[in-house]
């Protein structure tokens, strides 16, 4: 059995690289995810909570430290780490906004494809290749991103408080963590044991899902079959991907175990409250350290 683990496929105890092959048609997959919606929420969220943006640090604080660590303060509270980055879509969108970006992905394929859309852009997002349970940055970001469930990736509530403590630790005081996540619901009752296929103009894919319900764990196999040449000639490759369904309930828990305060939570696809069928959920919890 296979199954995912931060960026990885585990069979029978060997370690080999998901996202590779996949990486170079993840795009074309994904043509109509809507990230310049998601890009929008985030920036009027961290509008509305954050502290991202170009202000002047608080005059007691400033009188505190030197004015060269002032200066380095003020542009870590601007920055913005986007965990899961995959490809950069949403990374480099946000760093066409002004935000000044850290991508960070398990897969080097999928990082490969996000530098070469920096480098288009002209862009200076840094990227970093880690597993987000093993995060390790040289100083805090003003805010975190996450989204298109790259935090059901992680298969176990325990992965999930190491990912949300080390999120907390990397956040300046006062910064936000701004994340999606599928709930056990759409595994369960919309994708669970469903076969989806689709064609595009040189390539398609089979995606066959398995669902667990005593783990709300998710198996997906992804078939590929990609023309290469003018022959009409198609190389055909597979990987194999598990995730775990959460609830609100679970998050809310966990982000309080890590230290996180929550400060919003909504469905994502209506942007209303929360209901027994939504499928996923956004949560913004906050950075309390250093509070008295």
């Amino acid at each position: 059995m296979f199954r995912v683990a931060g960026g990885f496929a585990i069979c029978g105890g060997a370690k080999v690289e998901a996202y590779t092959d996949f990486a170079y048609v993840y795009d074309t997959f994904m043509d109509e995810t809507p990230y310049e919606k998601w890009r929008d929420f985030i920036a009027e969220t961290i509008k509305k909570y954050g502290i991202s943006k170009p202000v002047k640090l608080p005059e007691t604080l400033q009188e505190a430290i030197p004015k060269e660590a002032a200066e380095t303060l003020q542009e870590e509270r601007n920055l913005i780490l986007d965990l899961g980055c995959g490809t950069g879509t949403l990374t480099e969108l946000l760093a066409e906004e002004g935000y000044d970006m850290i991508g960070v992905d398990s897969s080097a394929d999928m990082l490969e494809l996000a530098m070469e859309k920096r480098d288009r852009m002209g862009h200076e997002t840094l990227y970093l290749l880690q597993d987000m349970r093993e995060l390790e940055l040289y100083g805090t970001v003003g805010t975190v991103v996450s989204v298109c469930d790259s935090l059901n990736y992680m298969l176990s509530e325990e992965e999930l408080l190491q990912v949300f403590k080390l999120v907390e630790n990397y956040l300046f005081p006062e910064g936000i963590f701004i994340f999606d996540f599928n709930t056990v619901y759409k595994y369960a009752e919309v994708i669970g044991d469903a076969t989806i296929a689709e064609n595009r103009e040189t390539c398609s894919f089979i995606w066959e899902n398995t669902y667990y319900p005593e783990e709300a764990l998710n198996e997906y196999e992804v078939t590929v079959f990609v023309r290469e040449g003018q022959e009409n000639l198609y190389r055909k490759f597979s990987e194999t991907h598990y995730q775990r369904g959460y609830t609100e309930g679970q998050m809310r828990r966990l982000l309080e175990a890590a230290g996180m305060q929550i400060e919003l939570v909504l469905d994502a696809d209506t942007h209303k409250a929360v209901s027994k069928t939504s499928e996923r959920i956004y949560m913004v919890a906050r950075c309390v350290k250093g509070r008295k």
